[in-house]
């Protein structure tokens, strides 16, 4: 088991004990990727922190031949992959399931911030598995994180299909060209493309390949049924935020997709009565998420409803409604962004 590590002097970490949502308007000016200070944090406990001279990461389990455990500087020395992912949380949206459609939905009342884009760099899990000898008859993979166990259903822990493990999930250490920080997994975690963000586990210690399906609380009383995240998009801008009238505005925002890249984005402006297509450069960026634009000169002073839909390459599309999810995961549904203008 890893020991807990101490700050080195003149080194600060951003610790949460929860949830911390990003600011979509601390997005604007950004690059392609989340800067790391401002990349939303979810935990079910506190961060701990780890010393990585004494923390393994074991493989093993049925469903492979040969158990393996790596150091950190093991861990390092492997053929590494860099890769461009969303995570999000499951609840990402929850609060408009009250806001928009009257049935609240109990849970953290996360807006649109609890998603964030990264380049994240690691080994390959596949890899990973490969060398342990993965068996034919292998099903799922277990990963478990060295986090505080959670009330009484123990360490936050996951299973993979193993066709996803083997598929495109990494190992990570990096988070945007640096070490991962403690509030995002140091020293090392999972980064599951597509999927709900409990499935990538942070400050990962374990991974048992079981010969049959696995259940957990994380799979059953928590996230039950939720995979791969919904189509989605936000505005780069405060919620109430106030424009001026009679000026040319650029509104910035983003939209993603768990099944792929986005084809499309329309937007808004006169909340729904109108649509035009939202200008982006899609075809030059990584699928992760998808930076669009528009311009808008409003003509009359008060409020008004800007609105955004996307049209995923499944050519899912964001709906008016979704349907109530009774723990207030999965909302896609067009998100009302209230302006005013003066």
């Amino acid at each position: 088991m890893a020991s807990i590590v101490k700050p080195l002097p003149g080194e600060l970490f951003r610790v949460h004990d929860g949830s911390a949502e990003m600011r979509w308007e601390a997005m604007s000016g950004q690059g392609y990727h989340t800067p790391t200070d401002r990349f939303f944090v979810r935990n079910h406990t506190s961060t701990p922190l780890i010393d990585a001279s004494t923390w393994s990461l074991r493989v093993h389990g049925p469903g492979v031949r040969c158990p393996r455990s790596y150091s950190y500087d093991e861990l390092l020395a492997l053929p590494a992959r860099t890769l461009d992912a969303a995570l999000e949380c499951a609840g990402n949206g929850r609060r408009f399931y009250g806001e928009q459609q009257g049935e609240p939905a109990p849970g953290t009342q996360w807006g649109l911030g609890g998603v964030g884009v990264a380049r994240w760099r690691g080994v390959p899990l596949r890899r990973l598995l490969a060398d342990a000898g993965l068996r034919p008859d292998a099903v799922d993979v277990l990963a478990t994180g060295l986090d505080a166990p959670f009330e009484e259903h123990g360490h936050v822990r996951r299973p993979l299909p193993v066709g996803k493990a083997m598929a495109d999930v990494l190992v990570a250490y990096e988070m945007n060209g640096e070490r991962l920080p403690p509030d995002h997994g140091f020293p090392a975690r999972l980064v599951v493309p597509g999927w709900v963000g409990v499935a990538s586990i942070k400050w990962l210690g374990d991974l048992e390949v079981s010969t049959h399906e696995v259940r957990t609380p994380w799979n059953t009383v928590f996230y039950p049924d939720v995979t791969t995240q919904p189509v989605k998009s936000a505005f780069e801008l405060p919620w109430n935020a106030r424009l001026a009238v009679g000026v040319p505005h650029v509104l910035h925002g983003r939209s993603w997709s768990g099944h792929g890249r986005v084809a499309a984005v329309e937007v808004s402006v006169n909340g729904g009565r109108t649509w035009r297509p939202a200008e982006h450069h899609g075809t030059h960026l990584v699928g992760a998420w998808l930076p669009w634009h528009v311009e808008w000169a409003p003509r009359r002073t008060g409020p008004a409803v800007l609105m955004a839909r996307a049209t995923d390459e499944t050519g899912a599309t964001q709906p008016a409604l979704t349907p109530r999810n009774p723990f207030g995961y999965h909302f896609d549904a067009v998100v009302r962004h209230p302006v005013e203008v003066v």
